[in-house]
């Protein structure tokens, strides 16, 4: 709009109530809309949708934080003393992408994937980084844009859904952001939806083992691997392989499928 908002003067009553019911009469009329994923609602959908009970409650707090501190996390996301930031390379190389491929790196947090996901799908290739952080997406969005990324789409979520388009993505990729899933079981079918048949899911998370990993593992993350697969199986996902990667110490990484449709 050429027209500066500032200079209009102030609605009145009568105008304030018609211009409510034609914004509820035009959401009741869109209702069918399919959600794309640079809407990037933040407010819209803030109040999760599931009847799933939350399995974390406000362990993702710090992340909404309207004050957030960017810089902050991309020192300790990316970070030598991070081995999935070290081994980054070799962690996308696993998954296998290949020239025009729809990949989504779900919990994107500052963007320690960016680059080396957007060279292996290419230029003909699109890379969704989605996170439930609105400081995140954004500073997503401007890492993009100053890396000359035009592949990069930023896309703000919910605690309960990933908000992609249905049968969208080849490879759903989430690392060291399992345990952020507040509502797991609805956040899986979501991803699950927004996989084409066939289509992979690549988690990458901590190794939880009582007595051997550090006391920050034990009380951050949830669950150790064998539960996060039965976990992910339970969801409508088929086990696809335990990934081994050089240098990876306290995380696993391991593959689903979306199973094919029938024929």
């Amino acid at each position: 709009m050429s027209r500066d908002l500032r200079q209009l003067p102030p609605p009145c009553p009568r105008q304030v109530i018609a211009l409510a019911v034609l914004c509820l009469v035009f959401l009741g009329g869109c209702s069918g809309l399919t959600a794309r994923p640079d809407e990037n609602r933040s407010t819209l959908d803030a109040t999760p949708k599931t009847s799933e009970s939350s399995v974390r409650p406000g362990i993702n707090d710090v992340f909404v934080n309207p004050e957030l501190n960017v810089d902050e996390f991309v020192a300790v996301f990316e970070g030598e003393s991070r081995e999935v930031a070290v081994h980054r390379e070799d962690i996308v190389a696993r998954l296998g992408l290949r020239s025009g491929d729809a990949v989504a790196d779900i919990g994107a947090g500052t963007g320690l994937f960016m680059e080396p996901l957007a060279q292996a799908v290419g230029p003909t290739g699109s890379v969704l980084a989605v996170d439930i952080s609105k400081r995140f997406v954004e500073h997503l969005q401007a890492r993009a844009s100053q890396s000359n990324l035009l592949q990069v789409q930023a896309v703000l979520c919910t605690e309960d859904a990933v908000r992609l388009p249905a049968e969208s993505l080849d490879v759903a990729f989430v690392c060291d952001t399992y345990h952020h899933f507040e509502f797991p079981q609805a956040t899986l079918e979501s991803i699950r939806k927004a996989l084409k048949p066939g289509g992979q899911l690549v988690l990458v998370d901590f190794k939880r083992i009582p007595g051997v990993s550090r006391e920050w593992i034990l009380n951050h993350v949830r669950l150790g691997q064998e539960e996060v697969i039965a976990e992910v199986l339970s969801a409508g996902f088929q086990l696809n392989e335990v990934l081994f990667v050089n240098g990876l110490e306290e995380n696993y990484m391991v593959s689903f499928d979306r199973p094919k449709l029938s024929h």
